[in-house]
Order: structure tokens, then C-alpha cells, then sequence
């Protein structure tokens, strides 16, 4: 039996699934992207360190739920919009007793998994990790960052599957502080890496940049302590910086997703953001230019395909 499944394959999937086939565990990546299936199919998944090195280890690839049945452990790293496709494949294949941990940007993920899983059957995380996706399973790290999730017993077999493959993990008990805190980092950094088309460090050298990725990130936290929310740290300007400097030759998720022509998760993020703003009686002007002006750039990619 498998050890862990993958759901996804694309950077972040397949930068967990190289390390975790590193350390020794037998890993099953379920995808939908043909040309990164077969790809990983042929060569395995390939790690490519910035000095030009690279390594290759083998996952077992699917493209359907049969070969999965049964699988007791799961890490779901698909993008936001894609979560309730991966929840019905899930259904079919997760074991009763299993587990399945998100890693997912934006709001609503784990609502979506729990919502057809069951609650007993999912587990939420966050990391900050970064991945650069180069081509179809070939991915570029992009500074260490932490792994955080809610306390649970049925998850440790996983935790230790990831502290085994060298990740950082800490534990948290209270969950809703867990998104909400990975939000305003990503708040903070996407929709300005992609709209001004640079890596992460890029928002710290340019003032106005560096602005608005503050007031993105306060924007949040706003938000979450109208909900009644205690992030996780104390200063999130502060807190969306450091992701920024440790992960500075990363591409974000938003801007591989504009480069490639894919969706974006701008309305798990930001558009998350400004609804529950709405809700909350809490102004976010930021964040809604932001969630419309990323909106127009995909709009302005579709026009000129």
C-alpha cells in the first residue's frame, strides 16, 4: 500500500512528492494534467537547484482513483479551484479511517473536502514553502519555509512522513488562526508578484510595492480580529516581509498560474478577503483592487490567446 498520496502536480506537489521519495517513502501522485503525468510517468519527479544540478525520484503516477483505493494518508496540494474535483476523487479512494491534510492556499478549502470527506477525514495545514514549477515535473525550490497545522492525533503518521523527508513543522491549536495567518502572507505577496511580474524578493526593493504589501497584509488582520481570530504572530507587515525575503527568488503561485495562462486563486485569497470584509462591516480597498485588477489581467490573457 501506498505510504502517502499526492493530490496534484504541480510545484508544491511536486516538491513535497521529490522530498518525500527521497526520504524513503513510497509516494502516489493523482493528477489530471496530462502532459505533467507523463511526464512524471517517464522521469520521475526532478528537483532543480538554482546552480543548475538536478535529481530525479520515482513516484508511482495515476490518473484515476482505482490504484488508490484504500490510501490511508494524503496530502491535497491542488489549487483552490480545483478542491471540489479533488474532494470527489478523494471520496473514492481515501480509506475510512484515513486522513487526508491541505496544504491549500485561500479560504473555503477545507469547508469544500469536509463537506464531502467528512470533518474526521480532513485535517488543515498551511505552508510557506515555495516552489517554482519550470515544466512539467520539474520544479525549482524556493526557500524553506514552515509547515503548520491543527493539533490531531490521526494526522501524526503524516507529520512524521514530512519531519522524516525534512520539513519544518509546527503545531497549532487553533485552526481558523492557521489560515487565516498563511492569508496574509498571501495577500500580501501574489497578486503584486503577479501583476508586476516578479519573484517574491522583488516587493522589498520597491517602495511602493513594499507599500502596498503592508497595507494587504493589515487589511487581514483586520478582518480576522473583527471575526474574533488571534493570528499567529503579532505583526503581520512583518511576518508577509520575512516570507518574502526567505522565499526571494520564488515565483509565487499567481504569477506561475498568469505565465502559464491558468486560473489563479485570487478569489480564495483576496476575494475571500473583501467578502468577509463585507460581512464583517470592515473596509478593504486593497485588496478589492487587487481581486479586480488580477481579474482583468487574466481577462486581458484570454483576449489575446
Amino acid at each position: 500500500m501506498t505510504d502517502i498520496l499526492i493530490v496534484g502536480t504541480g510545484a508544491l506537489a511536486c516538491l513535497f512528492a521529490a522530498r518525500l521519495s527521497a526520504a524513503g517513502i513510497s509516494v502516489t501522485m493523482l493528477g489530471t494534467w496530462r502532459e505533467g503525468l507523463a511526464a512524471l510517468r517517464m522521469y520521475g519527479v526532478t528537483i532543480v537547484q538554482t546552480d543548475g544540478r538536478q535529481t530525479s525520484y520515482p513516484v508511482q503516477v495515476v490518473d484515476r482513483t482505482d490504484p488508490c483505493v484504500g490510501s490511508r494518508y494524503a496530502l491535497v496540494l491542488v489549487k483552490s479551484w480545483q478542491t471540489a474535483r479533488a474532494a470527489n476523487q478523494m471520496a473514492n479512494c481515501l480509506a475510512q479511517d484515513g486522513i487526508a491534510l491541505t496544504l491549500q492556499n485561500g479560504l473555503g478549502n477545507y469547508e469544500t473536502l469536509a463537506e464531502v470527506l467528512g470533518p474526521e477525514r480532513v485535517a488543515l495545514g498551511t505552508t510557506t514553502t515555495g516552489a517554482t514549477l519550470l515544466s512539467s515535473g520539474r520544479v525549482r525550490p524556493g526557500g524553506e519555509g514552515l509547515i503548520s497545522v491543527g493539533a490531531s492525533e490521526k494526522l501524526q503518521p503524516v507529520l512524521e512522513m514530512l519531519k522524516q523527508a525534512g520539513f519544518t513543522l509546527e503545531i497549532l491549536e487553533d485552526v481558523q488562526a492557521l489560515i487565516w495567518g498563511k492569508l496574509v502572507v498571501n495577500a500580501a505577496i501574489n497578486p503584486l508578484t503577479a501583476l508586476l511580474k516578479m519573484s517574491n524578493g522583488g516587493i522589498l526593493s520597491r517602495p511602493s510595492a513594499r507599500q502596498l504589501a503592508a497595507d494587504l497584509a493589515k487589511e487581514v488582520m483586520a478582518v480576522a480580529q473583527a471575526q474574533g481570530i488571534t493570528l499567529p504572530y503579532i505583526d503581520p507587515v512583518e511576518i508577509a516581509e520575512k516570507v518574502a525575503e526567505r522565499t526571494a527568488q520564488n515565483r509565487s503561485s499567481m504569477y506561475q498560474d498568469i505565465q502559464r495562462g491558468a486560473p489563479t486563486e485570487i478569489d480564495a485569497i483576496c476575494g475571500a478577503v473583501v467578502n468577509k470584509g463585507w460581512e464583517m462591516g470592515i473596509p478593504t480597498p486593497v485588496n478589492y483592487s487587487m481581486w479586480k485588477l488580477v481579474h482583468a489581467l487574466v481577462e486581458e490573457n484570454i483576449e489575446t490567446e
